[in-house]
């Protein structure tokens, strides 16, 4: 078994802290970069659009209110995807100040 001290043990917390906070945040800008408004969801609303202008030049109201149903979804699923890689963000940088955290606190020999 290998002897750890408790200044060991904090140490290590730290920096599992703080790698899991990096690797948090930098996940979190990949989700708000990538999938926030992804060239599928814009041809889905380019679409969506285009029915909806043919529902209404038709006086399809059943068409219609399906568009405007699928646009509110295609809306929800940016803010979803943005919400999620901003969690991830600030859960990264919250555990970055617990890794700070935590190495304040070891006493460290004088």
């Amino acid at each position: 078994m290998i002897p750890l001290t408790l200044r060991d043990l904090q140490i290590l917390m730290a920096a599992a802290s703080f790698i899991l906070g990096c690797f948090s945040i930098v996940l979190g800008l990949i989700v708000l970069i990538t999938r926030g408004y992804s060239s599928e969801v814009r041809a889905l609303a380019s679409n969506t659009a285009k029915l909806g202008q043919k529902g209404l030049a038709q006086e399809a109201t059943g068409l219609v209110s399906s568009a405007s149903e699928l646009i509110l979804s295609i809306n929800q699923l940016v803010r979803t995807a943005s919400g999620v890689g901003v969690f991830l963000v600030f859960s990264g940088m919250g555990m970055i100040g617990a890794a700070y955290w935590v190495v304040t606190q070891i006493q460290w020999p004088a």
